[in-house]
C-alpha cells in the first residue's frame, strides 16, 4: 500500500510566529524528546494504517526518515506536481495535504516498487499490472539527441491518435491485402486485370523483406502464408524467432490500423503520381525532355566519308 503526502514528511510548521524560553538542558532536552516524540508518533500511525511506501511532494525531514526506516516504510521523493497527480493515478491513492494517519480509502496499490539501472541512469521503477490502470511509461533510447527527438515525436503522434483499432501485425495484414486482391482481379476482363494483380504482387515485399532479414527462405514463408489465408486463418504471421508461420494474436503483435490505412494510401499516390508523369511525357513527343548522351568513339558517317575501314575494292 502507498501513502502519498503533498507538503512532504517532516514536522509541520506553526502558522504564526512563537518564542520558546528555555531557561535549563532539561528543559531542552525535554522539548526535542516531545518534538522526536510526535514525529514518531505520526510515522508510527501510517505503518499502523498498513502502508509500506510513503510518497512526498515535499522536503523529508531527517527526524522523518530515522522513523521510517525503523518501521521499514520506502520513502519516495516526487517533486514534480504532475509527476505526483499522474503517480496517484497510476496507484489510486489520494494525496494528503499534511502528514497524518490515512483512511484505508487514501492508500494507493502498487505491485512493487523498485530501483534499477536503465543506460547508466538509476531510475525508479513502480509496477501495477494488476491494478488495472491504463498509465504507463516508455523509456526511450538513442545515440544522439536528434534520434530521441524524433523518437519522442513519434510516441506523441501515436499518443495522440484518435483511433485505437489495430490490425494483425508480423505480415499477416499484408497478405491477406495481397490474396483478396488477386481473387478480386480474377473477376476483372482485359488490361485491369493484369494491374491489380501486379498491386497484390507489391504487398508481398513486407513479408519477403521480414523473411530475409531473418534468414528464412521468403517463397516458402509467403506460400505458407497464402495457404493458411486460404484456410481461413487471416490473422497468421510470420514469427521470426521459430522462423515459421503462427496466429500473430497469440504472438501478441499488433499494428496500428491509421498507421498501415495511411502509408498504403500515400504508397499508391506516390505511384499514380508517376504514371501520370510518364503520361505526359508519351503524350507530347514534340518536347525532347529526356536526352541520352551517345557512346564515344568516331561517328560512323564521318569514317565512312573518310573511307577509314573500307575495303579498295
Amino acid at each position: 500500500m502507498v501513502a502519498v503526502f503533498v507538503q512532504g514528511v517532516d514536522t509541520s510548521a506553526t502558522e504564526t510566529k512563537g518564542t520558546v524560553l528555555i531557561h535549563s538542558a532539561d528543559q531542552l532536552q525535554n522539548y526535542a524528546k516531545t518534538e522526536e516524540a510526535r514525529v514518531e508518533e505520526l510515522i508510527k500511525a501510517v505503518a499502523e494504517s498498513g502502508a509500506k511506501v510513503i510518497v512526498s511532494g515535499g522536503a523529508v525531514g531527517d527526524m522523518a526518515l530515522h522513523f521510517c526506516e525503523r518501521y521499514k516504510l520506502m520513502v519516495l521523493k516526487i517533486s514534480s506536481k504532475f509527476e505526483l497527480r499522474r503517480f496517484c493515478r497510476t496507484t489510486g491513492a489520494i494525496a494528503l495535504l499534511k502528514l497524518s494517519q490515512p483512511n484505508p480509502d487514501d492508500l494507493g496499490h502498487v505491485d512493487s516498487v523498485s530501483v534499477e539501472e536503465i543506460g547508466g541512469t538509476t531510475v525508479t521503477i513502480v509496477r501495477n499490472e494488476e491494478g488495472g490502470n491504463s498509465i504507463a511509461s516508455v523509456v526511450l533510447r538513442g545515440s544522439t539527441d536528434s534520434i530521441l527527438d524524433d523518437l519522442e515525436r513519434a510516441v506523441d503522434d501515436g499518443a495522440m491518435c484518435k483511433d485505437s483499432r489495430i490490425v494483425a501485425g508480423a505480415a499477416a495484414t499484408e497478405i491477406e491485402l495481397a490474396r483478396r486482391l488477386k481473387e478480386f482481379a480474377f473477376k476483372e476482363t482485359g488490361l485491369d486485370q493484369y494491374a491489380i494483380a501486379k498491386f497484390a504482387e507489391c504487398f508481398e515485399m513486407i513479408p519477403r523483406t521480414l523473411a530475409e532479414n531473418a534468414g528464412l527462405d521468403a517463397m516458402e514463408i509467403i506460400s505458407s502464408l497464402y495457404s493458411e489465408h486460404s484456410s481461413g486463418n487471416t490473422k497468421v504471421g510470420i514469427d521470426l524467432e521459430d522462423g515459421s508461420c503462427k496466429d500473430a494474436s497469440t504472438l501478441n503483435v499488433w499494428d496500428l490500423h491509421i498507421t498501415k490505412f495511411f502509408a498504403l494510401k500515400y504508397a499508391a499516390d506516390a505511384a499514380c503520381t508517376v504514371l501520370r508523369v510518364d503520361q505526359v511525357l508519351c503524350q507530347e513527343p514534340t518536347h525532347e525532355i529526356i536526352m541520352s548522351k551517345q557512346a564515344g568513339g568516331p561517328r560512323r558517317d564521318k569514317a565512312v566519308q573518310a573511307g577509314a575501314g573500307m575495303d579498295e575494292d
